[in-house]
C-alpha cells in the first residue's frame, strides 16, 4: 500500500511506503544545524516581544503561552503521528490512559450517556464508572460485535461511543464503519483505542472515527522505557476541544519522552513487521498444541472476526491471546514462572517478549465467542522465533508435569 506524505524530505505529490514515511516524518535537518534528528527542546518559561500577546496565547493560537503545552520536540512528534494516521492534528499526554481520560473529559458533560465496548481496556471502564459516573455521566456497556445494531442503544443524550478493535485481552474485531455510520447519523462522537495497530495497520479516520487514541508507550517508542500517549483527530472541532481540555487539565509531556518516541518511530515499521510475522507463526503453532483450546488472533482464519480484520487492517502486530484447556491456576503460574525468555509484565510493544496470565482481568457482560479456560496474553518481541518456540515448549512441559 502506498501513502502520501507531507514531509519536507519527500515531495507532497510523491507516494512512499510506510517504512519510508516513518523515517522522514517529524524532522527537518535544515532547521537545526543539519543534524539528522531534531534536538530535545526543553523549557517552562516562554518569552514575548509584544505585551498584547501575553494573554492571547493559547491552545488554538499560533503563539504558545507556556512550556507545558510543548515546544518543537513535541510539535514534531504530533506532526508525525498526525500524518501517519491521516489526521489533521494531535495532542500528547504522559500515558495512554491519560490520553483516554483527556478524551473522555473533552467529549462528555453531566447528564450525558456514553456507550462503551464490553471489550475495552480495563482502566477505561474504571474511569467511566468511578469518575464520570459521580459527575452524572451514564456509561452503558455494549456487545463489541453489535455492529449497526448499536442504533437500538442510542438515547437522546448519547454523546460518545467508545470503540477498541481488537478488544483488550479477548481480541474481538468491531465493525467500525457500521458503528461510526450510526454515530454520524445521530451526531455522536466516536473515540477508538487504536494502540494495537499504532495508526500503521489501520486508519480509523478512513473508517469514520472522530478521535483516535494511541498509547505511545507501546510500539511507537518500542523499547519499554517511555510512558506517553496521544489523541489524534481529523476534525477541527474536536482538535480545538481536545487542545482546550489539554490546557485546562494542565497536561504536559516531557521533551525527552517525545524525542524518544520520535526516535522509536524510525524503526517501528520494521519492528512491527517482524513481530507480526513471528506472532502469526507462534499463534499457528499454539493452535496445534493439545494444551490449547483456542488462539485469539484476528489474523488467523479460525478467528470469528477474521473477515473484518482482512477488510480493515493491513497487519496485526505481535499481541494475541490463548485460551488454555481447563487446568489449575497453580499449573498456569508454574508454566509462566518457568519461561526463560518470556517475562511476565503488563505492557507490550517493546523489543522483549511477554506472557501475562489474564483470566482475572477479563470482565465481560456479554458472552464471548471463545472457549472457556485460563486466558494467556502473549506479546512477541524481537527474539528469534526458534528460541521463543523452544521457551513455550519448555513452559508446556512444566504445565504438564506440575
Amino acid at each position: 500500500m502506498t501513502i502520501p506524505t507531507d514531509s519536507k524530505q519527500v515531495s507532497q505529490s510523491h507516494c512512499v511506503q510506510p517504512e519510508t514515511e516513518l523515517v522522514q516524518l517529524g524532522r527537518d535537518p535544515m532547521s537545526h544545524e543539519r543534524a539528522v534528528n531534531p534536538p530535545i527542546q526543553r523549557g517552562s518559561t516562554l518569552l514575548f516581544d509584544q505585551a498584547a500577546d501575553l494573554y492571547h496565547a493559547g491552545p488554538n493560537q499560533p503563539i504558545k503561552g507556556y512550556g507545558l503545552e510543548g515546544l518543537s520536540t513535541q510539535d514534531r512528534l504530533c506532526e508525525a503521528l498526525t500524518q501517519i494516521s491521516r489526521g489533521m492534528g494531535a495532542v500528547l499526554a504522559s500515558s495512554g490512559l491519560q490520553a483516554l481520560t483527556l478524551a473522555l473529559m473533552a467529549t462528555t458533560k453531566g447528564g450525558d450517556h456514553v456507550l462503551l465496548t464490553d471489550s475495552s481496556y480495563g482502566p477505561t471502564r474504571r474511569f467511566c464508572r468511578e469518575v464520570l459516573g459521580p459527575y452524572g455521566v451514564e456509561t452503558e456497556i455494549y456487545d463489541p460485535r453489535i455492529g449497526a445494531g448499536i442504533e437500538a442503544l442510542i438515547q437522546p443524550n448519547t454523546s460518545l461511543i467508545i470503540l477498541e478493535s481488537p478488544g483488550s485481552l479477548t481480541f474481538e474485531i468491531q465493525d467500525i464503519p457500521a458503528i461510526t455510520a450510526v454515530a454520524k447519523a445521530h451526531q455522536i462522537a466516536t473515540l477508538i483505542d487504536d494502540t494495537w495497530s499504532a495508526g500503521l495497520y489501520m486508519k480509523p479516520f478512513e473508517l469514520g472515527v472522530d478521535i483516535s487514541m494511541q498509547a505511545l508507550t507501546k510500539y511507537q517508542s518500542g523499547h519499554a522505557d517511555v510512558l506517553a500517549g496521544a489523541l489524534i483527530t481529523h476534525s477541527p472541532k474536536w482538535l480545538a476541544k481536545l487542545k482546550s481540555m489539554h490546557q485546562m487539565l494542565g497536561i504536559g509531556t516531557a521533551a525527552e519522552e517525545a524525542w524518544l518516541t520520535l526516535r522509536g518511530l524510525r524503526t517501528m515499521g520494521l519492528r512491527m513487521a517482524h513481530q507480526d510475522k513471528v506472532a502469526r507463526q507462534i499463534a499457528a503453532w499454539l493452535e496445534a498444541r493439545s494444551e490449547v483450546a483456542q488462539v485469539l488472533h484476528p489474523a488467523l482464519p479460525s478467528h470469528p472476526d477474521h473477515a473484518l480484520w482482512q477488510r480493515d487492517f493491513t497487519g496485526a502486530g505481535g499481541v494475541f491471546s490463548v485460551v488454555l484447556k481447563p487446568v489449575a491456576t497453580a499449573k498456569v503460574h508454574a508454566m509462566c514462572e518457568a519461561y526463560r525468555l518470556f517475562s511476565m509484565g503488563f505492557s507490550w510493544g517493546g523489543y522483549e517478549s511477554l506472557a501475562l496470565p489474564s483470566s482475572l482481568n477479563v470482565k465481560r457482560r456479554f458472552p464471548s465467542q471463545h472457549a472457556q479456560g485460563p486466558l494467556m496474553r502473549y506479546a512477541i518481541g524481537l527474539e528469534a522465533p526458534e528460541d521463543l518456540l523452544a521457551d513455550l515448549e519448555h513452559g508446556f512441559s512444566v504445565l504438564n508435569d506440575a
